[in-house]
């Protein structure tokens, strides 16, 4: 039989709610702000407080702090878009009792999940696993998330002998095509320090994230009819292909780890006349950010110059910026989350983020945010699952840092 955790999460995650990038509209897509109703309906039959779902899409609540908890507010956070760079729809999902670490075939898909090409799985062996049928996402991000944040409010509801302040809850669309904290309402959510619930394997903390811009290169031809194009045309997408074949090619997503940055190549389009580069620039270290759009511009530029007339141009706009400044001046946050997972004998896993979070752009506006794991994997793709036993431990450590909280009223941090 099904946890009331497992069943909320499928619940949630058989809403279409994935996110559209080339929409202009707030929330990008009706699916959200269909999830974000059936939420906010459920968090008031729990019985929070302050329960608003806004034009934007933005749903916030409080659970109330036990009488005479003095402690600073806190907030807990995810995410209600799933990406829209694969499926999510119709969900059909797997479960893998008891996983003993063979290759898991997903139904009639001809995709498999293995240790070989997911060496990551191998802290799940002996887990129940939810994974997806190889032909849509699962959802886990970040509706693990979700559950995860809800599940734990209801057990805090049900045990009052468990001391705690108030617990702001926001859930939030388009963090996955980069507009999550856009419209974010700070007014309304009055919590001294937040935790996302977006991370990955059970155990991740995370309060390192990539440096991030996106670099546009627009490209300049001369079209001329083939039969005619002696000495006249010029191929944009030709120059397209020899700029890109002359970038770092160790410097890519595919060569990278840990604190290592790269250009990421994520669409190229065009025709002889005009074409454009689109590249995902990232880098850990303020320093080397700055090399890495230095070096763009520097290549532009000599490009131009082997050319009859300067054909490249570059536009670059940073999209966030590594939280650790934000978050290291107020070490108890951390403090809290590892004494949290440690408390629900889980091993906190400290390590940065390879990509972007919500936490980041948050952290920068005044709310310092941190991020916590899941229990998810394969994120973004038709291998993703989840580990239900992760998934509980947690609600655990969501409880435990509740807990945690009220028992140091003096850490609130001041800017």
């Amino acid at each position: 039989m099904q946890s009331p955790l497992v069943q909320r999460f499928l619940r949630y995650a058989r809403i279409d709610s994935h996110s559209d990038p080339a929409s202009p509209s707030v929330p990008s897509t009706l699916g959200q702000r269909t999830l974000a109703s059936e939420l906010a309906d459920e968090l008031r039959a729990l019985g929070l407080s302050d329960v608003v779902l806004d034009a934007n899409g933005y749903l916030t609540a409080r659970l109330p702090a036990t009488l005479g908890c003095s402690a600073p507010a806190i907030g807990w956070i995810a995410h209600l878009d799933t990406s829209p760079d694969f499926p999510s729809q119709p969900l059909h999902p797997q479960f893998i009792t008891a996983w003993n670490g063979k290759e898991i075939a997903l139904s009639d898909s001809g995709e498999k999940i293995s240790l070989k090409a997911f060496p990551a799985l191998r802290a799940c062996r002996g887990h129940d696993l939810i994974t997806t049928d190889g032909y849509t996402l699962l959802g886990a991000d970040d509706k693990a998330g979700i559950a995860e944040i809800v599940t734990a409010i209801e057990t805090l509801l049900a045990a009052p002998d468990i001391v705690h302040g108030d617990i702001w809850l926001a859930f939030t669309p388009d963090e996955e095509i980069g507009r999550g904290a856009d419209h974010f309402p700070m007014e309304r959510f009055p919590a001294k320090w937040a935790y996302t619930v977006d991370g990955g394997e059970l155990g991740e903390l995370e309060y390192e994230n990539f440096n991030a811009a996106s670099a546009t290169i627009r490209i300049r031809g001369n079209n001329v009819h083939p039969g005619m194009a002696y000495g006249s045309m010029v191929n944009a997408l030709t120059l397209a292909s020899v700029f890109h074949a002359g970038m770092p090619r160790t410097e890519t997503p595919e060569h990278s780890l840990g604190y290592e940055g790269f250009f990421h190549l994520h669409k190229m389009s065009g025709n002889t006349e005009a074409a454009e580069l689109h590249y995902l620039v990232r880098d850990f270290i303020d320093e080397g950010f700055a090399r890495r759009k230095v070096f763009l511009a520097e290549r532009i530029a000599a490009f131009n110059n082997e050319l009859d007339t300067a054909r490249l141009t570059l536009e670059i706009c940073d999209s966030y910026y590594n939280m650790r400044r934000k978050i290291e001046p107020h070490p108890h946050i951390l403090d809290i989350a590892r004494a949290a997972m440690q408390d629900a004998g889980v091993k906190p896993k400290v390590k940065p983020i390879r990509g972007g979070t919500d936490g980041s752009r948050l952290s920068f506006m005044g709310l310092p945010c941190p991020n916590l794991f899941t229990g998810g994997y394969n994120f973004h793709g038709k291998h993703e699952c989840v580990s239900i036993q992760a998934m509980h431990k947690a609600v655990e450590v969501l409880i435990a840092i509740a807990r945690r909280t009220a028992q140091h009223p003096d850490t609130e941090p001041h800017d």
